[in-house]
């Protein structure tokens, strides 16, 4: 019994010993960087739409209930102003033209006799008010009339691009039914969406960067200037509109000329903090809500640190606090690593 006792308290000694010499294998193949204290943008990145200005676009219809005679223009064509659209049927108008005149005739015959009456003392002053009355009623549906009349045929009212084109030849229209849409490209607004505190930030003359799609992947639009930003909440977003405009390109640009209706990504600098804290963007890893990092220490070993993440960039990431300039985070393979795992190499 005493021998097995002594040939058991010798293996454990020597497993005991054995477990002490050997150390868990070092996580290989990630990447790591120090932290760096830089210029560090504030921006805030928004998606919008490419618009026009208000008073370069144009929206028409019929002056009142008839039918389409003839279509001038198609979808995408250049048109001056006063260039012939749509023309309507204009028997209609040119009675109800005429109707309206002699109907003003009438009105202005009787306002003549009610007024000489009234001074001669033969007709109440109330007769002579109702007939100024009944002329002036007259003279709106005229007007009114004639305004119909020479709408009969729809113009351009400004230079630009047939938008849209909804006449049909031998269709029935009325005035609730918009038909043609000019607008000019030379004068396009850029509509953005942002969060109240986010337009906090935001000023008239803030410079927007314009591309076609978020990160390093999209297409460069070129640049544009804040132009203004709304005071009030929109009740159906919840959201603060931003409208820019975009600046001239140079002539060796390679920016392609923005289309109106399209989705565009901006990004707004507001600022910029001049002794920032930054990490590559890959030293984050998702942590509930917020971040977290792995700093590695002198003896290699990597030990995970909550962070609060500032303004944030496609490469780099401001840490506002929970991290130190000078230290090494891991990088490359982050999302692989553990809390006091070994890293195997730094990088320099």
């Amino acid at each position: 019994m005493r021998i097995a006792r002594a040939t058991l308290l010798t293996m454990l000694v020597a497993w005991g010993g054995g477990c002490k010499g050997s150390e868990a294998p070092a996580v290989t193949g990630v990447g790591t960087a120090v932290a760096a204290v830089q210029v560090f943008p504030q921006t805030v990145n928004a998606i919008g739409t490419v618009g026009v200005r208000p008073d370069r676009f144009a929206a028409m219809a019929a002056p009142g209930p008839t039918r389409v005679a003839r279509v001038f223009v198609v979808v995408g064509q250049r048109v001056a102003k006063g260039d012939s659209l749509v023309a309507f049927e204009h028997a209609p108008f040119d009675a109800a033209a005429q109707s309206a005149g002699a109907a003003l005739s009438n009105a202005e015959r009787a306002y003549a006799r009610a007024t000489r009456l009234a001074q001669a003392g033969i007709l109440p002053q109330k007769d002579a008010d109702q007939a100024a009355a009944d002329l002036a009623a007259a003279q709106a549906a005229a007007v009114t009339a004639r305004r119909s009349q020479e709408l009969a045929t729809l113009r351009a009212p400004i230079n630009g691009v047939v938008t849209q084109m909804s006449a049909v030849l031998g269709a029935s229209v009325d005035q609730s039914q918009a038909l043609v849409q000019i607008a000019d490209p030379r004068a396009l607004d850029l509509l953005f969406n942002v969060s109240p505190s986010e337009a906090a930030r935001i000023h008239v003359g803030d410079t927007l960067a314009l591309s076609s799609g978020e990160g390093t992947q999209g297409e460069s639009l070129g640049s544009a200037t804040v132009v203004s930003v709304a005071v009030a909440v929109d009740s159906a977003s919840r959201a603060v509109g931003i409208r820019a405009r975009p600046r001239p390109s140079p002539k060796d640009s390679s920016a392609r000329p923005l289309r109106l209706g399209e989705s565009v990504f901006g990004r707004i600098v507001t600022g910029a903090h001049a002794n920032a804290v930054t990490v590559p963007i890959e030293a984050l890893v998702p942590e509930g809500e917020g971040f977290r990092v792995y700093v590695v220490d002198s003896a290699g070993i990597a030990h995970a640190r909550p962070v609060t993440v500032g303004a944030r960039t496609e490469a780099r990431a401001e840490i506002v606090s929970g991290l130190s300039a000078g230290e090494t985070v891991v990088t490359t393979g982050a999302y692989g690593v553990t809390d006091s795992a070994k890293i195997g190499t730094k990088s320099p």
